[in-house]
């Protein structure tokens, strides 16, 4: 059994993976790490795991935590996972970060994301960046087979990525006219309480957010140039909604030609074929994002409206799956020499 640590693991995302886990057939969990949480069983703090996981949390350099790993996930915020990376690195162990700290190959490109958070522009192991690997496996197949480090995507990019991806590598839209209308579950924003995410101010209300600039919306024009050969501008909206998980990207694009609706599906199919993860349907697919809950599946719609000439698709996720832990699994079996369904081929939970 090849084995794993989770730095992190009380958050959303580290009970996310320790759940995946549990059910992989090729890994172990032997050691869970936290800032907080300390001292617990893992199934004190989520009971649902009792009997599952009875692993104690342990804090940064406690006895125990300096075991012999394959792989290390770090389910941590923006500056743990680049302070901490390298010793796992020098010692051969394979490095997933959940943050943005590897998810760029530059400084500068780092800088602009942290910057929309509000955060300093440095990044303290700028010569990690070179050798990242950005962790949509669907767009980078063969990046995976030697790499050691890789970013995993933010939850909003997957989603929109994967919806957007084919109409850019057919140079399918008119340049600049791409939109991302995006909707996500309150889950999104992490554990940790906040006042917006109380329920009374989440009960029955939505709201847009950061429209002065999204930090996923980086990584998003980043890759997408990568499939076009050039910068590709996105206007993106983030939404939040009264829902626990979920997204729903709406992805609209002017036509630089007259591809039909048919033919779109038939290029979206073409995409992602033998992409085990990615579902493409026409627009009288009755889905949504409870079709996706659970799962580690992306389900897209595709449609064109005639009367304006605008291709329309719509890209589901679960985000604490796709859109995290489970695109974090599966990007574990790459990494490791295994199937890339290993651990997550289920139809996930309705309703």
């Amino acid at each position: 059994m090849k084995k794993a640590k989770i730095i992190g693991a009380g958050g959303y995302g580290g009970v996310g993976i320790v759940e995946l886990l549990l059910k992989h057939p090729e890994v172990e969990i032997a050691c869970l790490v936290a800032k907080d949480q300390t001292g617990m069983a893992m199934s004190d703090l989520y009971p649902h795991l009792k009997g599952f996981c009875d692993m104690t949390i342990l804090a940064s350099g406690d006895l125990g935590t300096d075991v012999d790993v394959d792989i290390v996930f770090f389910s941590t915020p923006d500056g743990v996972g680049m302070n901490e990376a390298q010793q796992y690195l020098d010692k051969g162990v394979k490095v997933i970060d959940y943050s943005g700290d590897f998810r760029f190959n530059s400084a500068l490109d780092y800088a602009d994301y942290a910057g929309r958070l509000g955060k300093p522009a440095e990044h303290h192991a700028e010569s990690l960046l070179s050798q990242s690997v950005y962790g949509l496996p669907e767009l980078g197949l063969s990046d995976f087979g030697q790499a050691d480090l890789v970013g995993n995507p933010g939850c909003f990019a997957a989603s929109v990525l994967l919806g957007a991806a084919p109409l850019l590598a057919n140079d399918l839209i008119v340049e600049g006219s791409l939109i991302a209308d995006c909707k996500t579950g309150v889950s999104g924003a992490g554990k940790k309480p906040a006042p917006g995410f109380h329920y009374p101010a989440r009960y029955d209300n939505m709201n847009a957010y950061r429209l002065s600039g999204h930090q996923h919306v980086c990584e998003v024009e980043k890759q997408l140039g990568k499939l076009s050969g050039n910068e590709q501008p996105i206007t993106f909206t983030s939404q939040v909604v009264p829902a626990t998980r979920g997204i729903m990207s709406c992805i609209y694009a002017k036509a630089n030609d007259n591809t039909s609706a048919e033919a779109l599906k038939d290029l979206y199919e073409s995409f992602y074929a033998g992409k085990h993860f990615v579902r493409v349907y026409d627009a009288s697919a009755d889905i949504g994002t409870a079709n996706v809950r659970g799962s580690n599946f992306c389900n897209i719609t595709v449609s064109k409206d005639e009367r304006t000439g605008t291709f329309r698709v719509v890209s589901y996720i679960d985000n604490l799956m796709k859109g995290q832990a489970g695109n974090a699994l599966q990007v574990m079996n790459l990494l490791l020499g295994l199937p890339e369904e290993m651990g997550l081929d289920a139809p996930g939970q309705y309703p």
